[in-house]
Protein backbone atom coordinates (compact mmCIF):
# COMPACT_ATOMS: atom_id res chain seq x y z
CA UNK A 1 0.00 0.00 0.00
CA UNK A 2 1.14 3.18 -1.15
CA UNK A 3 0.70 6.47 1.02
CA UNK A 4 -0.91 7.81 -2.10
CA UNK A 5 -3.15 5.38 -2.32
CA UNK A 6 -4.36 5.15 1.44
CA UNK A 7 -5.07 9.17 0.88
CA UNK A 8 -7.08 8.55 -1.87
CA UNK A 9 -8.94 5.84 -0.39
CA UNK A 10 -9.35 7.89 2.39
CA UNK A 11 -7.99 4.93 4.88
CA UNK A 12 -6.61 6.83 7.51
CA UNK A 13 -5.49 4.43 9.99
CA UNK A 14 -3.57 2.86 7.04
CA UNK A 15 -1.61 6.26 6.26
CA UNK A 16 -1.25 6.51 9.89
CA UNK A 17 0.70 3.34 10.20
CA UNK A 18 2.84 4.11 6.95
CA UNK A 19 3.98 7.50 8.39
CA UNK A 20 4.73 5.89 11.56
CA UNK A 21 7.01 3.39 9.43
CA UNK A 22 9.03 5.93 7.03
CA UNK A 23 9.05 8.19 10.30
CA UNK A 24 10.85 5.72 12.39
CA UNK A 25 13.01 4.03 9.98
CA UNK A 26 14.10 7.17 8.59
CA UNK A 27 14.90 8.69 12.16
CA UNK A 28 16.91 5.57 13.27
CA UNK A 29 18.71 4.20 10.06
CA UNK A 30 20.59 6.98 9.57
CA UNK A 31 22.01 7.19 12.96
CA UNK A 32 23.37 3.55 11.70
CA UNK A 33 24.12 3.46 8.22
CA UNK A 34 24.16 7.63 7.17
CA UNK A 35 20.89 8.90 5.00
CA UNK A 36 22.32 7.45 2.04
CA UNK A 37 22.96 4.07 3.51
CA UNK A 38 19.42 4.25 4.65
CA UNK A 39 18.17 4.29 1.59
CA UNK A 40 20.05 1.62 0.12
CA UNK A 41 19.12 -0.51 2.85
CA UNK A 42 15.29 0.35 2.52
CA UNK A 43 15.53 0.07 -1.46
CA UNK A 44 17.25 -3.10 -0.65
CA UNK A 45 14.50 -4.54 1.56
CA UNK A 46 12.16 -3.62 -0.95
CA UNK A 47 13.78 -5.28 -3.69
CA UNK A 48 14.23 -8.58 -1.62
CA UNK A 49 10.41 -8.42 -0.16
CA UNK A 50 9.26 -7.87 -4.18
CA UNK A 51 11.28 -11.10 -5.54
CA UNK A 52 9.95 -12.68 -2.53
CA UNK A 53 6.88 -11.94 -2.93
CA UNK A 54 6.51 -12.79 -7.13
CA UNK A 55 8.35 -16.09 -6.21
CA UNK A 56 6.13 -17.39 -3.55
CA UNK A 57 2.57 -16.42 -5.79
CA UNK A 58 3.93 -17.37 -9.09
CA UNK A 59 4.75 -20.74 -7.74
CA UNK A 60 1.27 -21.32 -7.01
CA UNK A 61 -0.34 -19.60 -10.04
CA UNK A 62 1.58 -19.45 -13.96
CA UNK A 63 2.49 -23.17 -13.92
CA UNK A 64 -1.01 -23.92 -13.77
CA UNK A 65 -2.68 -25.12 -17.35
CA UNK A 66 -5.26 -22.58 -17.75
CA UNK A 67 -6.89 -22.22 -21.41
CA UNK A 68 -9.91 -20.55 -22.60
CA UNK A 69 -11.91 -23.74 -22.80
CA UNK A 70 -11.56 -23.43 -18.82
CA UNK A 71 -14.34 -20.59 -19.16
CA UNK A 72 -17.17 -23.32 -18.98
CA UNK A 73 -16.15 -25.37 -15.73
CA UNK A 74 -17.98 -24.24 -12.58
CA UNK A 75 -16.10 -21.56 -10.63
CA UNK A 76 -15.07 -24.30 -8.20
CA UNK A 77 -13.60 -26.41 -10.66
CA UNK A 78 -11.79 -23.23 -12.13
CA UNK A 79 -10.10 -22.33 -8.96
CA UNK A 80 -8.71 -25.86 -8.61
CA UNK A 81 -7.66 -25.45 -12.34
CA UNK A 82 -6.11 -22.30 -12.13
CA UNK A 83 -3.80 -22.70 -8.45
CA UNK A 84 -1.94 -25.30 -7.03
CA UNK A 85 -0.82 -25.68 -3.14
CA UNK A 86 3.04 -26.04 -1.73
CA UNK A 87 3.01 -28.83 0.60
CA UNK A 88 2.27 -28.02 4.42
CA UNK A 89 4.83 -27.86 6.56
CA UNK A 90 6.15 -25.37 9.35
CA UNK A 91 9.02 -23.46 7.54
CA UNK A 92 6.78 -23.36 4.36
CA UNK A 93 3.61 -21.73 6.55
CA UNK A 94 6.24 -19.36 7.58
CA UNK A 95 8.11 -18.66 4.41
CA UNK A 96 4.62 -18.20 2.52
CA UNK A 97 2.80 -16.55 5.44
CA UNK A 98 0.46 -18.70 4.66
CA UNK A 99 -0.29 -18.69 1.39
CA UNK A 100 1.12 -22.05 0.23
CA UNK A 101 -2.35 -22.89 0.88
CA UNK A 102 -3.66 -21.01 -2.33
CA UNK A 103 -6.04 -23.27 -3.59
CA UNK A 104 -8.09 -22.55 -0.16
CA UNK A 105 -7.06 -19.17 -0.31
CA UNK A 106 -8.99 -18.87 -3.82
CA UNK A 107 -12.32 -20.55 -2.26
CA UNK A 108 -12.04 -18.88 0.37
CA UNK A 109 -10.06 -14.91 0.00
CA UNK A 110 -11.85 -13.12 2.97
CA UNK A 111 -10.48 -16.30 5.30
CA UNK A 112 -7.59 -15.22 7.25
CA UNK A 113 -4.45 -17.06 5.76
CA UNK A 114 -3.40 -18.42 9.05
CA UNK A 115 -6.60 -20.08 9.31
CA UNK A 116 -6.55 -21.55 5.51
CA UNK A 117 -4.83 -25.03 6.60
CA UNK A 118 -8.71 -25.88 8.62
CA UNK A 119 -10.54 -26.08 5.83
CA UNK A 120 -8.04 -27.95 3.77
CA UNK A 121 -9.93 -31.54 4.83
CA UNK A 122 -13.11 -30.39 4.06
CA UNK A 123 -11.70 -29.34 0.32
CA UNK A 124 -9.69 -32.19 0.02
CA UNK A 125 -13.16 -34.29 0.81
CA UNK A 126 -15.24 -32.60 -1.98
CA UNK A 127 -12.56 -33.20 -4.64
CA UNK A 128 -12.40 -36.66 -4.14
CA UNK A 129 -16.10 -36.73 -4.32
CA UNK A 130 -16.12 -35.12 -6.93
CA UNK A 131 -13.86 -36.42 -8.67
CA UNK A 132 -11.62 -33.29 -8.81
CA UNK A 133 -7.72 -32.48 -9.25
CA UNK A 134 -6.28 -31.24 -5.92
CA UNK A 135 -2.38 -30.39 -6.73
CA UNK A 136 0.18 -30.31 -3.78
CA UNK A 137 3.75 -29.57 -4.97
CA UNK A 138 6.66 -29.75 -2.34
CA UNK A 139 8.24 -26.26 -2.45
CA UNK A 140 11.15 -27.14 -4.24
CA UNK A 141 8.97 -28.19 -7.40
CA UNK A 142 6.83 -25.51 -7.14
CA UNK A 143 10.34 -23.11 -7.59
CA UNK A 144 11.35 -25.68 -10.08
CA UNK A 145 8.28 -25.53 -11.95
CA UNK A 146 8.54 -21.47 -12.38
Amino acid sequence: MTIRHAIKRKKWMDLAWLTLYYVKFFALMPLKLGFFGALKFHFFLRVFEGTWFVVVTQSNHVVMDVSEDDTKLSWFRMQLKATCNIDDSYFNDWFTGHLNFQIEHHLFPMMPRHNLYKIQPDVLELCRKYNIQYLSKPMGRAFLDI
